[in-house]
């Protein structure tokens, strides 16, 4: 009996420790070379078989956060706190001298159709699907099987900071190709340091919500509301 119980833990420490290299690896080696058009259609892919993966290993949907009987608690909690970022975003375009925070090169010039491409299938579904799916939903069971649940928030959250590296990169040639290295650096590491921040808030709204539609409600609100208010800024 305790030979089968070591064999289950060696089996959970390396979906574990395969599980973050490969989320570790994910945005910062496998994304950047992937065309555009790619992006959502294989994260999609990538939540879809990961969900599968996770059921196949006994997880159950209301471990998940898909517990359907959890969706209104998860919208109540989601939409308030999208409800608040949307504020945010419109106090800062209706406010001159703090339009510039809300520049993004990535979206300033885009036309209206390469805008809701971006706000209607690529965030949704290449960004705040495939993230919620990895780090609010499969990640928290699979590393509690092997560490304290304090723990396992911990390396959750560091984990979806270190994803954001090379994309906070990208942006930063765009945003600030002038900016030399030591600030360059600084400003990754920020970047990282906030989304972990991040990251801790959307796994409390999961865990006390009950629902992975809370995260990914105020994941989406941050990131299509920001979007859109960034390609406003640059009009005005």
């Amino acid at each position: 009996m305790a030979g089968r119980r070591s064999d289950v833990r060696r089996s959970d420490a390396r979906r574990a420790a395969g599980l973050a290299v490969l989320l570790a690896a994910w945005n910062d080696l496998l994304v950047p070379r992937l065309p555009e058009r790619a992006y959502a259609p294989v994260n999609a892919a990538a939540a879809a078989t990961l969900l599968a993966a996770a059921r196949s290993g006994g997880i159950s949907w209301a471990v998940l956060g898909l517990d359907p009987r959890r969706l209104g608690a998860g919208a109540r909690a989601g939409g308030a706190w999208a409800a608040v970022v949307g504020a945010g975003y419109a106090t800062a375009l209706a406010v001159p001298a703090l339009r510039p925070l809300l520049a993004d090169a990535r979206v300033t010039g885009l036309g209206a159709r390469a805008l809701a491409v971006r706000v209607l299938v690529r965030i949704p579904v290449g960004t705040v699907l495939w993230e919620e799916v990895a780090f609010r939903g499969v990640l928290p069971p699979v590393l509690r099987r092997v560490l304290p649940a304090r723990q396992a928030r911990t390396a959750a959250a560091a984990l979806f900071g270190l994803w954001h590296v090379t994309p906070t990169v990208r942006t930063l040639a765009l945003d600030a190709p002038a900016a030399d290295r030591p600030r360059r650096a600084g400003a990754v590491a920020a970047a990282c340091l906030g989304t972990a921040g991040a990251g801790v808030l959307f796994a409390r709204l999961r865990e006390r919500s009950g629902s992975l539609l809370a995260p990914a409600l105020l994941h989406l609100a941050a990131n299509d509301l920001g979007a859109l208010a960034a390609a406003a800024a640059g009009r005005r």
